[in-house]
């Protein structure tokens, strides 16, 4: 996401003709866009997204499990 947002402000920089950007090359400037969609290829490829997703979706439920148990006042177990 970093990356997208980058490219977006050099190519903005480029096309409004702002600072040293607007003498560089254009490919200088796109250049953030092709290494954002290496990242995600490779963010795919090697279930790193996948892994993530995981992690959120534990942490969502452990998050729900600890609520009700403070809601019926359990305490919780702590690691």
């Amino acid at each position: 996401m970093y990356l997208l947002g980058l490219g977006i402000i050099l190519l903005a920089m480029k096309y409004l003709e702002i600072g040293p950007v607007a003498l560089w090359e254009w490919w200088w400037v796109l250049s953030p866009f092709a290494l954002a969609v290496v990242w995600w290829a490779w963010a795919d490829w090697s279930g790193y997204t996948k892994k993530k997703a995981v992690e959120k979706e534990v942490a969502k439920k452990q998050a729900r499990i600890n609520k009700s148990r403070e809601s019926l006042g359990i305490k919780t177990r702590r690691r």
